[in-house]
């Protein structure tokens, strides 16, 4: 008993190690590597290298996917550079297998974890290296984790234990059918554990202490190749329809090279371990060998599949076309978020592009939902108006729906592991959210205005002039608007931009404090009703409060955030 909680206990605290030293490298390079992912994808080659390199960097194929189908999404990835990212990340991510093989055994590791956890908590007491030593802690916790796993599994001695011999030699008595039957357990075993390193290391330990034959724990790593596709599915299912078959070509790129590795799947193991030296057939051989034959079956499998499939990206983004294909509507859901989804929880820091690129859709749709208002203003037949005025009350709630939707992510976001950078970028994009919203409730305000208007003086109207102070009005608003989604956009901004917003903020407020004053004066001067002086103030007003929010959303955007 104690030793199988021990066995749970190093598993788990090699996947919270992994959790951690994920974390810790994204902390010093998040945005980084979000950048390095959006511009360094302008070929398949450069794809694969760039998915490649943020994987074993940040030590998760799974974050590397999701991330890449979020870009689909957000519209900075195209379906064949996404397809060549993932094609890098798998080859990413046999990194992992090598970090266990070179650390996870040895009695002098023992000083290695301990050494490096005195050095990880003196830079976490330290602000400027807190990151690093986050990193170096999660470095250490998967190391004990591993060598915990092994020694325990060495103790327990499985290999002399004849009911587990005869449970593990039942099942691989069956030829190909065994190697599918471990093929299907480690794809089961990964999809519910959420990590393919866990079953990596279970598989090295049951290897190497001579419980499973090296045939079987390769057809289990096979196996995880197929389990880790699941998850960035899942993630997709509520996603755009190029996100979801980025994440197919994903299941399918996997699926395609673990049905063709099985057609020579005993000669090209054989392979692998003339490549370490090891002959898997003799059962004196050295069994610490055979996690450095896993290691270098998962690099070369990858590798090869890679160097095959690397010639055929568009075929594969036409099949997974024909296996989701478009649904074909003419307008976009607009009641969804497109850009952000739970999957990216455990990865907090790099969940903050995708936050973003949802504020930016934010800022899109209200000047969307503003260009309905002149419409409105003009709209005479009254079916067309009350299907306009519905549309307009649709976007209002998306705008709230989206307000909330938002919000409750960066919650949930924030309650990972941030850095002190992250957090107060968080906070700021809260507050656009919300000044968002009021852009949405000044909209439809303007258009509860017209309806009124409409109904209780429908045989009055607006005069020629006040036409045009409205539609002057209107295009200074479209303007502020235009440039707060630039700036919502710009990562980098400069003063000059922050100007811009504000003069046109300036001219807004100047504009309506001269047509109040014009408006007593011309109401006195009996030039129009008063109830259409209140409804045109009314309206020029409105327009006045959607430029403070405008103003609002740009301040916290821009380059000093001091408040």
């Amino acid at each position: 008993m104690a030793s199988l909680l021990i066995l749970a206990g190093s598993v788990a605290l090699l996947m919270y190690g992994m959790k951690v030293m994920s974390e810790g490298l994204q902390k010093m390079a998040g945005s980084k590597l979000r950048h390095f992912l959006g511009t360094m994808t302008t070929n398949r080659v450069s794809g694969i290298l760039t998915g490649a390199f943020i994987t074993a960097a940040i030590q998760s194929s799974t974050a590397t996917t999701v991330m890449t189908v979020s870009f689909v999404s957000a519209g900075l990835l195209t379906l064949t550079q996404a397809i060549s990212v993932i094609m890098g990340a798998n080859i990413g991510t046999t990194m992992t297998a090598w970090i266990m093989v070179l650390g996870g055994s040895g009695n002098y590791m023992q000083y290695v974890v301990y050494s490096a956890i005195v050095v990880a908590i003196a830079c976490i007491y330290s602000n400027k290296s807190r990151n690093l030593g986050e990193f170096i802690m999660g470095l250490a916790l998967l190391l004990l984790g591993l060598t915990t796993l092994s020694a325990n599994a060495k103790g327990m001695h499985l290999d002399q234990n004849e009911t587990v011999q005869a449970v593990f030699g039942s099942m691989s008595s069956h030829g190909y059918w065994s190697y599918l039957l471990f093929l299907l357990i480690g794809g089961l075993l990964t999809f519910s554990v959420q990590s393919s390193a866990a079953i990596m290391a279970i598989t090295m330990t049951l290897c190497t202490t001579g419980v499973l034959n090296i045939y079987m724990g390769i057809a289990l790593v096979l196996g995880e190749n197929i389990g880790t596709t699941v998850t960035s599915n899942i993630v997709a299912l509520s996603a755009s329809t190029q996100a979801r078959r980025a994440a197919m070509a994903h299941m399918v790129f996997n699926v395609f090279g673990v049905a063709w590795i099985f057609t020579i799947f005993p000669y090209f193991v054989d392979f692998v371990c003339s490549l370490v030296n090891v002959d898997p057939h003799s059962p004196a051989s050295d069994k610490s060998v055979l996690a450095m034959v896993l290691a270098a079956f998962h690099t070369s499998f990858n590798l090869c599949n890679v160097m095959i499939l690397v010639w055929f990206v568009k075929p594969l983004a036409r099949l997974v076309s024909v296996i989701i294909p478009s649904k074909g509507s003419d307008e976009e859901d607009e009641s969804r978020l497109m850009y952000i989804s739970g999957g990216l929880m455990s990865t907090s820091e790099l969940s903050i592009l995708e936050a973003k690129k949802e504020i930016v859709l934010f800022a899109e749709r209200c000047q969307k939902m503003f260009h309905f208002i002149p419409d409105l203003l003009h709209m005479e037949r009254g079916d067309d108006f009350n299907k306009l005025f519905s549309r307009i009350e649709k976007y209002e709630n998306i705008t709230d729906n989206s307000e909330i939707r938002i919000a409750d992510y960066l919650n949930k976001v924030s309650e990972g592991r941030l850095s002190a950078e992250s957090k107060t970028e968080i906070q700021h994009m809260m507050r656009q959210v919300s000044e968002l919203e009021s852009i949405g409730d000044s909209c439809y305000n303007l258009a509860r205005t017209i309806r009124r208007k409409r109904q209780n003086s429908s045989q009055l109207e607006f005069t020629e002039k006040q036409f045009e102070h409205i539609h002057n009005m209107f295009k200074l608003a479209d303007s502020a608007l235009t440039q707060m989604i630039y700036i919502v956009k710009t990562p980098e901004l400069k003063e000059s931009d922050i100007n811009k917003s504000q003069n046109i903020e300036i001219e807004i407020n100047n504009y309506r404090k001269q047509l109040k004053n014009q408006n007593i004066v011309d109401i006195n001067d009996k030039l129009y009703d008063y109830q259409i002086g209140v409804y045109y103030m009314d309206m020029i007003s409105e327009c006045e409060k959607l430029g403070d929010y405008v103003i609002n959303v740009i301040e916290i955007a821009g380059p000093k955030k001091t408040y």
